[in-house]
């Protein structure tokens, strides 16, 4: 294995949740906290971004707009604990890849990056 995954969340537990449960999967990970540093990532050449869309300062929308401008193939799964319908289907019509709903249960998590990470390398 060894694919990259960028998680972005502003919420420390959620980052620290997954990165646990990803690294056990054999994924390198990445931690953002804001769309600044999520941006600095993609020098690493993230395969999978798992971004939340609640963020303060700049939104999941913003950081998703910004991320296909720099990698137009960059595939991200967007996270959200709203029902806003209208930004989840932004979201896809900006190349979001799905969304998981938080709290989301953990197999998901594993299955949803296993699906989008198969076809990597």
């Amino acid at each position: 294995m060894g694919e990259k995954i960028l998680i972005v969340d502003d919420q420390f537990g959620i980052r620290i949740l997954l990165n646990e449960v990803l690294n056990k999967e054999g994924y390198v990970t990445f931690q953002a906290a804001n769309g600044h540093e999520a941006l600095a990532f993609l020098k690493e050449d993230p395969d999978l971004v798992l971004l939340d869309m609640k963020i303060p300062g700049m939104d999941g929308i913003e950081i998703l707009k910004r991320m296909k401008k720099q990698r137009p193939a960059i595939r991200v799964v967007i996270m959200t604990a709203y029902g806003e319908l209208d930004m989840i289907q932004e979201a896809k019509d900006l190349g979001a890849l799905t969304q998981v709903t938080k709290p989301f249960d953990i197999e998901d998590i594993r299955q949803v990056v296993r699906k989008y990470l198969q076809y990597v390398s």
